[in-house]
């Protein structure tokens, strides 16, 4: 039986401002993943079955393999369709925030626009340190997902009783996804319990699945193998491993938006491994690098981003940005990985290097 997660005050602050809204805005961080669109998507399909206008905006583009999720080819992007996203908040009475913990999280320009909007806020999330400004702020950072923590809610406020097989196919697309298709962040059985009511509304998993890790185009595969071959360096005593992508290389091998997704996760998989990180450069902001880092067991990527690369997110996968040259950014990755010495030869690794 899956326990309370509102207090009685969020409830009914929630249901208030959700009944009283006829425009609602939903935002997302940027470069979104399968949690940021599935959890929009979801919002989305539940609030217009209540007969509400919706617009869903996404800071910039997302991979093109999640644009099948229902919704997801609606959704604004706001650094691009600057009139129809400034119209959405001018006329908003709700704004409804997902998978991020702070307006920064959107970039400098959609989030002054979102501090300017005079609408109250709600923030569902589940990454540490919530902006807790908002009129309602429910943050669970156990929640494998934010669309865990969705479902939870909407569980919990009576929104499930109609729920759509749409709406749990754009749920579950965001739990998968979040958790490397079941592989971390997942080992709570409340996490099953709540697939399960997924499950019962018809929703395709194994197709669910297949549409997003099986679209995979030749050129990623041979990027990806170069990445591993050439770029990759590995720290063995420390137990981490470094691969960098420049925006040439990404032109040689043609690759999509999107391409990319998963390469950080790629070096755990050697024996002993503990820290990964990717560090790729931005394809529409010149001199800014983009960090990914991913870890096993207790090593701290949200600590290390949030010292290092003026980021943060979980404790087994964090993220953040440089701005400087590639050669600056690898040097940074060589400082952090020093000063986190201790802790990558210490931390206890699910297999041990021989």
């Amino acid at each position: 039986m899956l326990q309370p997660i509102l207090s009685q005050q969020d409830a009914e602050r929630l249901r208030q401002l959700v009944t009283t809204a006829n425009n609602v805005v939903i935002l997302c961080h940027q470069n979104p993943d399968g949690d940021a669109i599935g959890s929009s998507a979801a919002a989305t399909l539940l609030l217009r079955r209540m007969g509400k206008t919706v617009t869903a905006i996404a800071p910039n583009k997302f991979p093109d393999f999640l644009k099948w999720i229902p919704t997801a080819n609606e959704v604004l992007l706001g650094d691009r369709q600057h009139k129809k996203v400034d119209a959405a908040l001018a006329d908003a009475n709700l704004v409804l925030l997902l998978d991020f913990n702070s307006l920064k999280r959107m970039g400098d320009l959609l989030a002054e626009k979102v501090e300017a909007c005079k609408a109250p806020r709600v923030m569902i999330d589940h990454h540490i340190d919530p902006d807790t400004s908002c009129e309602v702020c429910i943050s669970h950072t156990e929640m494998s997902s934010t669309c865990e923590l969705l479902l939870r809610v909407m569980l919990e406020m009576g929104w499930t009783e109609d729920m759509t097989a749409e709406e749990a196919t754009a749920l579950y697309a965001g739990i998968m996804t979040d958790t490397g298709n079941f592989a971390y962040a997942s080992s709570r059985p409340e996490l099953f319990e709540a697939v399960s009511i997924l499950l019962r509304q018809g929703i395709d998993k194994d197709g669910i699945y297949r549409k997003i890790f099986f679209t995979y185009s030749e050129a990623r595969y041979r990027l990806m193998g170069y990445l591993l071959y050439v770029k990759m360096e590995v720290m063995k005593e420390l137990h981490t491993s470094l691969m960098t992508m420049t925006n040439e290389e990404r032109k040689r091998f043609q690759v999509k938006n999107g391409a990319t997704e998963g390469f950080v996760n790629l070096p755990l998989q050697m024996e002993g491994m503990k820290l990964s990180i990717f560090l790729r450069e931005d394809t529409e902001q010149k001199g800014l690098i983009r960090v990914s880092t991913r870890s096993v067991d207790d090593f701290p990527c949200h600590e290390l981003c949030a010292e290092f690369f003026n980021g943060g997110g979980h404790k087994n996968a964090a993220g953040g940005s440089l701005r400087m040259t590639m050669e600056e950014a690898i040097e940074v990755v060589h400082k952090a990985v020093a000063k986190y010495e201790t802790k990558l030869k210490d931390v206890e690794c699910l297999v041990t290097s021989s």
